[in-house]
């Protein structure tokens, strides 16, 4: 069955998705469905690059344009290119979704024509995030700016879901952002949340976790607010590339020397692999009821490529399925 990839997601659409399709149906074995408005599409490939591919095009109407409020937009614009992709999803006709589009138009239209899993308060948006040991799975990172204690809890367990079938973690750690380590400290989300995981079964938590221990590798799994997490990820993204540009600039012109530049050349290599965010390529929305990634609007082809990968794999291990199990199991 394919995955449907919405073809108007990202910044630079429909290029990326078009080039993903193709690369994912001729190298992945992949099915692809781009959703879109089909004259944009045609805009950007023919016939011929098509042929022999299993790759569909389902035509979407509406365009979410940006600058518009994401909610307001979607609910004037139902047969947008996620809705239409969505109930393909929600028809069986499809096994998942994949955008890099908007978050909340994500989110909306995520609910709106799938729903959340039975139970669950908040679907929340998940990251990897690197550090010294690895990567650490940080939810949610922008989905739900206003939290209660109990949906954090849910984060935790979905966020330990997710390191372990996807990350291969047993018993992944699980910790709580927070501005100290002693339970005692935090506002009153985080005072409240904290022994909530502490008395839960279906997590391994380890206590509050700072800023500086998450990129350390303490915890597999850290829990925190939209709100919180969404300026976490983009202040860290923002260090990442300021590194990785002070980097380049100390060490291109012993690159470009000529002369015995390997060492230079090998920091570097390092460093982008362990920066690149077009390696993981799209988060889950863990909580809906089905399959939804989302990437960054900044996505390229690379990105969306590796995207496309991750809902393999996710859809290889049943996320949604274990999801829904384990949501039940902490509530009984």
């Amino acid at each position: 069955m394919a995955i449907v990839l919405d073809a108007m997601g990202s910044d630079d659409c429909p290029q990326p998705e078009i080039e993903a399709a193709i690369y994912a149906a001729k190298n992945l074995n992949e099915s692809i469905i781009l959703v879109g408005h089909k004259d944009i599409i045609r805009e950007h490939v023919s016939e011929s690059d098509f042929a022999g591919l299993p790759i569909e095009i389902v035509h979407a109407e509406d365009i979410l344009e940006m600058g518009e409020k994401a909610v307001k937009s979607a609910q004037l614009k139902p047969n947008n290119s996620m809705a239409v992709g969505l109930r393909l999803v929600k028809e069986g006709k499809a096994e998942a979704f994949l955008t890099a589009g908007n978050t909340g138009a994500a989110m909306f239209n995520s609910l709106r024509e799938l729903g959340r899993i039975r139970n669950v308060a908040r679907p929340a948006l998940t990251a990897l995030f690197p550090t010294a040991k690895g990567f650490s799975v940080v939810i949610d990172i922008g989905a739900n700016s206003d939290c209660r204690p109990e949906y954090l809890l849910q984060f935790a367990v979905m966020g330990s879901i997710y390191a372990e079938a996807m990350q291969k973690i047993s018993k992944p750690k699980v910790g709580l952002l927070n501005n100290g380590e002693e339970p005692g400290k935090g506002n009153e989300l985080m005072r409240t949340t904290y022994p909530l995981l502490e008395s839960s079964k279906k997590i391994n938590f380890i206590g509050n976790v700072e800023a500086k221990e998450v990129f350390a590798g303490k915890a597999d799994v850290v829990v925190t607010d939209g709100f919180t997490g969404n300026i976490f990820l983009k202040t860290s993204e923002a260090t990442a590339k300021m590194l990785t540009d002070i980097l380049k600039e100390q060490l291109m012109p012993s690159i470009a020397s000529g002369g015995d530049n390997s060492l230079a050349k090998n920091i570097l290599s390092a460093v982008k692999s362990k920066m690149d965010p077009n390696a993981v390529g799209a988060a889950p929305l863990l909580g809906i009821d089905g399959l939804v990634f989302v990437g960054h609007g900044r996505s390229n082809s690379t990105a969306l490529i590796s995207a496309i990968k991750v809902v393999r794999e996710a859809l290889n291990v049943d996320l949604v399925g274990t999801v829904r199990q384990s949501i039940q199991e902490e509530l009984a």
